[in-house]
C-alpha cells in the first residue's frame, strides 16, 4: 500500500463543500436511499426494545437528568440532545442489524441518524422546526462524509480501531452542523471538536462486551456536542486530519488515501454503495450464513458434518473467527461476531433473524456443533475483502463439499428489494413494540415522503405512536 500526504487545506475544503450543499443538489436516487435507510434504522431501533443492555443504558443515562428537549426513542422519555443521540445510537446498533458501507467497513446510519434527530429536536425546542428536506440533506451530508472517511482510512479496522465509533464522531458533527445551519468555518471547528473526542477500539468485540453497541452512541453524542459547542464559538483543531497529531498520522499511521475525502464531494456519491443487512449480526458473517443456506438447499444438515472449515479474508477472520463458546458469559455479542455460530444456526433453522441471537437460542443444544467448526484465513482472499467466503465440509458419508460466494446479499450488486426492506422494518417494529399496524404504516409513509414533510419532528412523533400504540396528535 502507498502512503499519501494530505493537502494542508483538506479540512477547510471539506467543510466548505458540506456547508454549501443544499437539498436541490441531491440526486433523486440519493434522496430515496436516505429515506430507505432512515426507515431501516428506525425499524432496527424499535427492534432493540428488548435487546440486552438497553434498559440498563436508559436507566443510567436518565439517572442524572431531568426533563430535556430530545427523545429517547425506546421509552419516550426526554433528555438533553447529546444524551438522546447516545441512547438512540446505541439502540440502532444493538442488534447488529444496521446498515454498512462494506468497502469502508463502517455502519453509518446508526451514528448519523440519531445525531440528526437530536439536532432536529434541539432546534425545535429553540423555536425553529427543520423541514423533512433539511433532515434528508443533513443525513446525506453525514453519511457521505462517513463513507469517505472509512474509504480514506482503509485499514482502520485492521489496526484495531472500530471505525464506526471512531470516525463516526466527525461525520455526526458534520450532519448536526447542517441542521444547525453552521457556516463553513464553524463546521470545520465542529469536526475538529469531534476529533478531539474520537475513540473506539475493537477490544469490546474481542471481549464480547455490551460496550460494542454503545460505541455508535458515543460517536453520535460527541458529534452533536461538538456542533453545539462550535455553534457557541468554541474552536477545534483545524488540522484534525493532516496535522502531526491528527487522524491520518496519529491514528492511521499514514495508511490513508486522503483524496477520497474531497474529490467530487457534493457531485459523486458514495452513499449509493451502502449495504442493508438481511441478518442481525456482524456483516463479516453474512456470506457464511448464505453458504449455510446453500448447503441446506443441498440437503446437508448439521448431523451430516464430521468437520467444517470456514475460510475468510484475514480481517474478517480476526473479527469473527474465534471458536464458538456456547457458555460464553456475553452470549449475544459473542454469537453476533462468530462465523461458526452463524453457519450452524442458518444450516439448522433455515433462517437467521432477531430470535437467532437471543441467549436461549445461542445456548440451545442443537447448535453446539458450531464449536467444532474452524475458521481460517484464506490465502486467495484479499485480507481486507469483506464479501468473499468459502466453506469446506467433510461429511460423515465420506463426501467432501466446497461452497463459496464472492458477493453478499444486501450489497449494491445484490440489493434488498423495497418489499424486503419494508418487511424487515415491520418485523423489527413488531418484535420490539408489537405495534399497531396502522401506526407502523404511518411511520413508514412519513419517512418515505420525508421530502414533503414540513416538520421533520413528525418522524419522532410517529415512532412514539408505534411504541405506545396511540394515534398521532
Amino acid at each position: 500500500m502507498t502512503n499519501h500526504t494530505a493537502s494542508p487545506a483538506i479540512g477547510e475544503a471539506i467543510a466548505s463543500a458540506l456547508a454549501g450543499l443544499a437539498y436541490d443538489r441531491l440526486p433523486p436516487d440519493v434522496v430515496r436511499t436516505v429515506k430507505l435507510f432512515t426507515l431501516d434504522t428506525l425499524g432496527v431501533i424499535a427492534g432493540a426494545a428488548k435487546a440486552p443492555g438497553m434498559a440498563e443504558l436508559l436507566s443510567a443515562l436518565t439517572a442524572w437528568e431531568g426533563e430535556g428537549t430530545a427523545t429517547l426513542l425506546l421509552d419516550g422519555r426526554r433528555a438533553n440532545p447529546a444524551t438522546a443521540a447516545l441512547a438512540n445510537g446505541a439502540a440502532a446498533h444493538s442488534l447488529d442489524f444496521d446498515d454498512q458501507h462494506d468497502p469502508a467497513r463502517v455502519h453509518v446510519f446508526c451514528v448519523v441518524l440519531p445525531a440528526v434527530l437530536a439536532a432536529v429536536e434541539a432546534e425545535a425546542s429553540a423555536g425553529r422546526r427543520p423541514t423533512g428536506r433539511e433532515m434528508i440533506t443533513a443525513v446525506a451530508v453525514g453519511v457521505e462524509l462517513f463513507c469517505r472517511l472509512g474509504l480514506a482510512c482503509y485499514n482502520s479496522l485492521g489496526k484495531g480501531w472500530h471505525p464506526t465509533t471512531a470516525l463516526g464522531t466527525i461525520a455526526a458533527a458534520a450532519a448536526a452542523s447542517k441542521i444547525f445551519g453552521l457556516n463553513a468555518g464553524k463546521t470545520l471547528h465542529a469536526m475538529g471538536l469531534a476529533f478531539v473526542q474520537l475513540s473506539g477500539t475493537t477490544q469490546f468485540i474481542a471481549d464480547g462486551a455490551l460496550a460494542k453497541r454503545v460505541g455508535p452512541g458515543f460517536a453520535a453524542r460527541s458529534g452533536v456536542l461538538a456542533a453545539h459547542l462550535a455553534r457557541h464559538g468554541l474552536t477545534g483543531p483545524h488540522r484534525f486530519l493532516e496535522g502531526d497529531a491528527g487522524l491520518f498520522k496519529l491514528y492511521e499511521r499514514g495508511e490513508v488515501t486522503p483524496e477520497i475525502l474531497s474529490e467530487g464531494l457534493g457531485r459523486s456519491w458514495r452513499v449509493r454503495d451502502l449495504s442493508m443487512k438481511p441478518y442481525p449480526c456482524c456483516r463479516c458473517v453474512h456470506t457464511t450464513i448464505q453458504l449455510a443456506l446453500d448447503a441446506r438447499a443441498q440437503g446437508i444438515a448439521g448431523t451430516d458434518i464430521r468437520r467444517a472449515t470456514i475460510e475468510l479474508g484475514e480481517v474478517n477472520r480476526k473479527i469473527v473467527g474465534v471458536r464458538f463458546d456456547g457458555a460464553h458469559p456475553n452470549p449475544v455479542v459473542h454469537a453476533q461476531f462468530n462465523a461458526a455460530y452463524g453457519f450452524a444456526a442458518a444450516l439448522t433453522d433455515g433462517t437467521v433473524d432477531i430470535a437467532t441471537y437471543t441467549p436461549a437460542r445461542i445456548r440451545s443444544g442443537d447448535l453446539a456443533f458450531a464449536s467444532r467448526l474452524e475458521t481460517i484465513a484464506a490465502p486467495d482472499i484479499e485480507p481486507t475483502a469483506i464479501a468473499p467466503a468459502r466453506v469446506r465440509l467433510e461429511l460423515v458419508d465420506g463426501r467432501a463439499v466446497t461452497l463459496e460466494r464472492w458477493a453478499m446479499k444486501g450489497a449494491p450488486d445484490d440489493p434488498m428489494t423495497d418489499e424486503e426492506v419494508f418487511a424487515k422494518f415491520r418485523a423489527c417494529v413488531d418484535w420490539g413494540f408489537a405495534a399497531d399496524p396502522e401506526a407502523v404504516d404511518g411511520l413508514l409513509r412519513s419517512v418515505m415522503h420525508l421530502d414533503e414533510v414540513a416538520d421533520a419532528g413528525d418522524v419522532v412523533r410517529r415512532f412514539l405512536a408505534c411504541r405506545a400504540g396511540a394515534p398521532v396528535a
